[in-house]
């Protein structure tokens, strides 16, 4: 009896589960066609303009039949082909950009590709991917671009086959909510050393895990990867009812017996209730499901099957009780047995009450040693085994550290609400939080990653632990009992130096000659303590002006270690993997892999020319001759004509000899060998000689005011997306990353 009354209750549980698991069925407007060929149309998309079949003209698509075997669906009225419509997401094709050479180094054929889907937007769950052994390919949004490298050797015949980690192959992820993009593929050196086992380049958005690396087949054989992509590789868009909207208005369009499931970043689904099915977004709604007829109920029911809204009954036929939802479970009614009957199903319930009391108790007790031993597994899969014997091994002060619990940073944090966000980095997301104690602080949640990178968060927490500076952000504490590790930084409140630079709107008023001085001498401070009078030299790796804070008062704060290294005290340099930004990155160390002190200035002497002439390192928007900034900066200082390209605001304020005196430096710092750049320490002190000398008077400012350059060109000259983050996967690099034009047009590759 008590065996039968266990797999009762796991048999009602396994049923109420494969219910819930039922989807509504795509239905289409009346009178209105629901396929295209092998795709189903549901509402609230619609085929054809102005026929009503759709919500509104963003829903349109179009069915082009002129191949009666192969009819084809297409988004609106556009060449975007759709293959399928789900729920919450359709998927379309895509197209590459690709870039072929010949053999000595000619271009063949080369296509750009960009494509707009608002009010719909590309999925988180696409990839950006770039082939080739020598390429590197953008990918530009609204507010957004980024990159990859595609690098081999021609001696290199086996690149990673399956695994797209740079060598040959290379991918990185999108944000959410980009309604467009651009692509276009570039080469180092035109093929010319790889041309005989790879003669061009791709870049193309798609589908995770729909692209499968081959190796050195796709790098030789491009007329096949072409047709391959185009064929197999779609890309996922998400799509929302009302989008201009913010979650679930009082007034939905979910009809009956759905509800309505509101969309990050704005608008809404409808989804049927468990139970029923059908359009929930067209009149009658979401229909009953009438289990009974379902043969997986009807198999598993040994008794009478009563269908109720949204579920059903299986009972015991009149005249006999017992179990109905077990074989022979239901037992015929004798009349001299029904009064202990009647005691048999009392007792039944009691049995079946306290079977189920001790299950329960027995889930939440396995439940919490669970949770208990997923912390500790967290713990040690995060690095919190290794950062007690580095902390042991190099003397690092561990109770100037919080441990925080899982439980502090959640409260703090609204459970990570999307609105306590306040950036996005190439390691993760930073909260803004309020500890118990009611102080403001940022909390950064790395990105969930394999243990080679669990290391490089054990590397910014030692880092910082020895980093006592006011120029520098500092550390609070640290929790590793989530799946992903957290750190807890003091609040920075005033945004980033490229923010100000570049976002008009943030206010350029304050960022004045003198403040500007003031900011890059603090910075330069901060990184020559780093360099020199740490425990061990220690190489930040990022310097760039969105890591670069602003506090209440503006003074500057550098931040972001996750790429930094500790230098040994007998070494003067160490060999990495290549990590930076691109238009940041120190060119020697970007073709040695070596990296110096000496990089960290090149870096910093970027952010100087950036602070001097407010334009960003790359610009793609700007004339081939200005795309670099340090190669455009360098030979105005050679050609002595730096006062075209500063900031006219500096011109009114910055004496000649002050203004020629930083371009002297900033070309210092830009050395291509590492050897002739000045330190930090060295930067610091004439950075400092500088901002004491005078502010000259009208007469001499006028003499600067009177070149071609006007506010109004300045005001608009600044780009409209963030500095690119550049996956690297190779040692064998150019010193410059080339600008090149971005047009976009079709072509195939011959």
């Amino acid at each position: 009896m008590f065996l039968h009354i266990v797999l009762s209750l796991f048999t009602i549980l396994a049923l109420l589960g494969t219910l819930q698991g039922f989807n509504s069925r795509a239905v289409a407007k009346p009178n209105c066609p629901t396929h295209c060929g092998n795709v189903t149309v549901p509402y609230p998309f619609g085929i054809g303009t102005d026929t009503g079949c759709s919500l509104d003209d963003s829903f349109n698509v179009t069915c082009d039949t002129s191949d009666e075997n192969n009819p084809k669906l297409f988004l609106r009225s556009s060449d975007i082909e759709v293959v399928s419509i789900l729920d919450s997401e359709l998927r379309i094709l895509t197209r590459p950009a690709f870039r072929c050479y010949n053999q000595d180094g000619s271009p063949s054929t080369n296509v750009d590709w960009s494509i707009e889907i608002s009010p719909f937007t590309f999925s988180e769950k696409n990839k950006f991917t770039v082939l080739g052994c020598d390429d590197y390919s953008l990918i530009i949004g609204k507010n957004f671009s980024s990159g990859c490298l595609g690098l081999c050797t021609r001696y290199q015949r086996e690149p990673d086959e399956g695994h797209c980690s740079g060598s040959g192959c290379c991918q990185t992820s999108i944000p959410k909510g980009l309604d467009y993009y651009g692509v276009t593929v570039l080469s180092f050196q035109n093929h010319t050393n790889v041309w005989p086992i790879n003669a061009c380049g791709f870049a193309f958005l798609g589908e995770e895990g729909s692209f499968l690396f081959r190796g050195a087949d796709d790098l030789l054989n491009y007329t096949t990867v072409w047709e391959r992509i185009l064929a197999t590789v779609p890309v996922v868009v998400d799509w929302a009812v009302a989008p201009e909207t913010r979650g679930c208005p009082e007034s939905t369009m979910c009809k009956e017996n759905s509800f309505c499931d509101h969309v990050d970043g704005g608008g809404y689904h409808c989804i049927c209730n468990s139970g029923y099915e059908g359009n929930p977004y067209l009149d009658p709604g979401c229909q009953d499901i009438n289990e009974c007829e379902d043969p997986i109920v009807t198999n598993s029911c040994h008794g009478d099957c009563l269908n109720t809204p949204g579920s059903y009954n299986c009972t015991c036929p009149k005249g006999s009780f017992g179990n109905a939802y077990i074989e022979n479970g239901c037992q015929r009614l004798n009349q001299a047995k029904s009064s202990s009957s009647t005691v048999l199903i009392i007792v039944t319930v009691f049995c079946l009450l306290a079977i189920l009391a001790i299950i329960l108790a027995i889930y939440y007790g396995i439940r919490r040693k669970k949770l208990m031993e997923l912390r500790e597994k967290f713990f040690e899969q995060n690095g919190g085994v290794l950062l007690k014997q580095k902390i042991k091994s190099q003397g690092s002060h561990h109770e100037a550290m919080t441990l925080f619990s899982i439980e502090q940073l959640r409260k703090a944090t609204n459970n990570y609400s999307e609105q306590n966000i306040i950036g996005r980095g190439g390691y993760g997301v930073v909260y803004k939080g309020v500890l118990s104690n009611n102080r403001v602080v940022a909390i950064k949640k790395s990105k969930l990653v394999d243990g080679s990178q669990a290391e490089q968060f054990i590397n910014e927490v030692l880092i910082l632990t020895q980093v006592i500076h006011r120029n520098v952000v500092n550390l609070l504490g640290c929790c590793l009992e989530e799946e992903i590790p957290i750190l807890v930084y003091e609040f920075i409140s005033n945004d980033t130096l490229y923010h100000h630079i570049h976002s008009r709107m943030g206010g350029m008023s304050w960022l004045s000659w003198e403040n500007r001085l003031r900011i890059a001498i603090e910075a330069a401070g901060a990184l020559a303590y780093l360099h020199s009078e740490t425990i061990m030299p220690i190489i930040h790796r990022d310097v760039k002006s969105a890591n670069i804070l602003l506090d209440d008062n503006y003074t500057a704060k550098i931040a972001d270690f996750g790429a930094s290294r500790l230098v040994p005290l007998d070494h003067e340099q160490v060999t990495t993997l290549i990590q930076g930004t691109l238009g940041y990155l120190d060119p020697e160390y970007f073709n040695t892999s070596q990296l110096t002190d000496k990089s960290d200035v090149y870096s910093f002497g970027m952010v100087l020319a950036e602070l001097v002439t407010g334009k960003k390192p790359i610009g793609v928007d700007r004339s081939n001759v200005e795309k670099n900034l340090a190669t455009y900066f360098v030979n105005s200082v050679k050609e002595n004509r730096l006062h075209e390209i500063v900031e006219p605001q500096i011109l009114r304020e910055a004496t000649p000899k002050q203004i020629q005196a930083v371009g002297d430096l900033v070309k210092r710092c830009l050395n291509l060998q590492g050897k002739d750049r000045p330190t930090m320490k060295e930067v610091v002190v004439e950075l400092d000689t500088l901002r004491k000398l005078k502010t000259h008077p009208w007469i001499e400012q006028q003499t600067f005011q009177d070149t071609s350059i006007s506010v109004l060109e300045v005001e608009q000259s600044h780009d409209l997306y963030e500095v690119p983050l550049i996956s690297y996967g190779s040692n064998d690099k150019e010193p410059y990353l080339n600008s090149t034009n971005m047009a976009f047009q079709e072509n195939k590759p011959r």
